[in-house]
């Protein structure tokens, strides 16, 4: 390498394939359904001299973040809070299609986990963990990504609190992200939010709404998460985007 390394590595970042894990969203995008649409307001044309647009919408909503204060109050721990470092890291992709393929409320499970460890080594250390579930191929249709019965219950996959602990306590992850509105199944969210609870109030955090996870691999990859600087923001949307081996 030259005498400026950062430049040399930054060569290096850019000749490998990137794969945007973003959603595009809208005023008409799915999104959980407590928060208004979103609003797009133009204030400004081109004829005014510039073109701007006023954007209102809840923090949640798109592809975002969430940290630990959205859920714990006690330990409050805003976006601006967390380490530069800790947007940046291994993506590890568990794929879970096969099961929530068949059943969308699955959650999944420690011996998910351990299976999948079995063809990829354990996953690796202050690791993103993001669980692929291809639930954000449905995100052009408002009623598919919801897949209401005819109740009116929602029904998509998640996380067990089980195989969270695993990631976090027994293989140290920094964060974690999947494709759906939340951590939880849509019918498991009947007794409150015990996944997201869990990640949110042991200093975590997690991404939601992630898309494109089909196109990067299981691991090898790099995520990065870029959010704006909000004051006191316990959410927000976010660009997230991986970088390829």
């Amino acid at each position: 390498m030259s005498d400026n390394k950062i430049l040399e590595l930054l060569k290096e970042l850019k000749s490998h394939k990137w794969v945007d894990l973003t959603h595009e969203f809208g005023p008409d995008s799915p999104h959980f359904p407590l928060f208004k649409p979103a609003e797009f307001k133009t204030i400004f044309t081109h004829e005014d001299g510039f073109f701007v647009k006023e954007y209102t919408f809840a923090g949640q909503y798109g592809t975002h973040i969430d940290p630990p204060v959205h859920f714990e109050k006690e330990k409050p721990i805003y976006i601006n809070d967390i380490d530069l470092k800790n947007l940046v890291l291994p993506l590890v992709v568990i794929d879970n299609t096969a099961k929530t393929d068949i059943d969308p409320d699955y959650s999944l499970t420690v011996e998910d986990i351990k299976n999948w460890e079995k063809n990829n080594g354990p996953i690796p250390k202050e690791s993103f963990v993001a669980l692929r579930t291809n639930w954000s191929q449905r995100w052009f249709d408002v009623k598919l990504f919801e897949n209401k019965d005819e109740n009116g219950q929602n029904h998509y996959p998640g996380w067990s609190v089980e195989a969270l602990k695993y990631i976090y306590e027994v293989r140290g992850a920094i964060a974690n992200g999947h494709e759906t509105f939340d951590t939880d199944t849509a019918v498991e969210q009947k007794n409150g939010f015990p996944a997201e609870y869990y990640v949110l109030s042991t200093g975590h955090y997690q991404i939601e709404l992630l898309a494109n996870l089909d196109k990067v691999p299981e691991t090898g990859a790099v995520i990065f998460i870029s959010v704006p600087k909000a004051q006191e923001a316990p959410g927000f949307p976010v660009r997230v985007f991986a970088v390829l081996p």
